[in-house]
């Protein structure tokens, strides 16, 4: 096995205490960027991607966020063990059901993206994405979008860092249960390759209706903010406005929140997203925080220590719900690795993708099948 990094760029600059993104002004001091991640909430109708978008900017949000991607895109159509979802955090769902499955199922189609753009310049709210792959990206820069996120899953996605970070476009990447080390990497990676200007968000994964304030760790907002030199924001994947209150009461400067028009019709990521009401009270609530007319408390135990890593078992579960490589065809023993038959996706149990170019162009020492993750045993390592 390879013992050199792929890529190690310079040192992470100083602390950054203000960058834009459209024509807002993002960090402490300046009015919280409040996005409105509409994933898929939708429900795959694009009447009802319209309503959320509109009803984005009734409630005061700042952005709205897309996700852009394709079943392919994300995952490989398969049904081997590695690729069955058992369903923790929403057995309802998710349970006995193939990635591939979930993400076809999930998806915001490609050709309603533009018009959801157009949508939002018309009516004066910001439009970005999420990206999964290289793809997304170039379909997202011919749409002009003004910045880029990364989910806490793709955070450790060396290919996809790689490719946003040369747009060198503003970046809002999501910490979930991301090591200090890993942190580190990415954004050195994202530095090194261009990106300026980034925004990261501390990421609890617990999707939970009833979250526990122990597991919050707030204070890694501040922390992040310090220690790597970034504008640092919180993302919630939890119910409720209460947790995001306190995230901003703790030095947030952006805040991201899933949003659904109405949670008892169901939808992907219901019961953790605000429905308008609720966002708009939030918005209101932060508004009012910025100004003094409210005062929010933050418990000793929401704020915690600072702590980088899995808070809890589900958070160490969802660990195998990122990216690797994978074989994306038969291979055969001798076969040339190369961009068609090495694929980047989720889930984590192949090689990881830093070593996607130290893959590439190397020779099989085996037979390998479609859909199996790569090893360094798999690979013919000249010195």
């Amino acid at each position: 096995m390879p013992s050199r990094l792929v890529f190690m760029p310079p040192p992470l600059a100083v602390v950054v205490d203000c960058m834009h993104i459209g024509n807002k002004k993002i960090g402490p001091g300046y009015p919280c960027f409040i996005v409105a991640e509409l994933s898929g909430n939708h429900r795959g109708s694009f009447e009802e991607a319209v309503r959320l978008v509109k009803a984005a900017k009734e409630a005061g949000a700042d952005a709205v966020k897309l996700q852009t991607y394709t079943e392919d895109t994300m995952t490989l159509n398969s049904d081997r063990e590695w690729f069955i979802v058992e369903g923790k955090d929403n057995p309802e769902i998710w349970k006995h059901r193939t990635l591939y499955d979930l993400y076809t199922k999930g998806k915001t189609p490609w050709e309603w993206q533009p018009k959801l753009k157009a949508l939002a310049d018309e009516l004066g709210i910001i439009l970005f994405s999420s990206p999964f792959d290289e793809t997304a990206v170039d379909f997202l820069e011919k749409m002009r979008v003004p910045c880029y996120k990364i989910s806490a899953y793709e955070a450790t996605d060396f290919v996809l860092l790689r490719k946003i970070a040369q747009t060198r476009k503003p970046v809002i990447i999501s910490f979930g249960y991301s090591s200090e080390e890993e942190i580190q990497f990415a954004l050195h990676t994202l530095k090194g390759f261009g990106a300026k200007d980034i925004v990261a968000l501390h990421c609890v994964t617990g999707y939970s209706d009833s979250p526990r304030l122990a597991d919050m760790h707030l204070s890694n907002i501040e922390d992040l903010r310090k220690r790597f030199g970034v504008v640092a924001g919180f993302s919630d994947n939890n119910a409720g406005i209460e947790i995001p209150l306190m995230a901003v009461a703790s030095g947030a400067s952006v805040i991201e929140k899933h949003f659904i028009l109405n949670r008892s019709k169901g939808g992907q990521d219901a019961k953790f997203s605000l429905e308008p009401r609720e966002l708009k009270e939030l918005i209101s609530r932060i508004r009012a925080l910025e100004t003094g007319t409210e005062i929010v408390s933050v418990p000793k135990d929401a704020l915690g220590t600072p702590h980088y890593g899995p808070t809890n078992e589900l958070e160490a579960y969802n660990k195998r719900w990122r990216r690797s490589l994978f074989s994306g065809a038969d291979i055969k023993k001798g076969e040339v690795f190369t961009e068609r038959n090495v694929r980047d996706v989720r889930p984590a149990f192949g090689l990881e993708t830093k070593y996607y170019d130290e893959v590439i162009g190397k020779r099989a020492t085996c037979d390998i099948s479609f859909a199996t993750p790569l090893s360094w045993e798999m690979i013919e390592l000249t010195e």
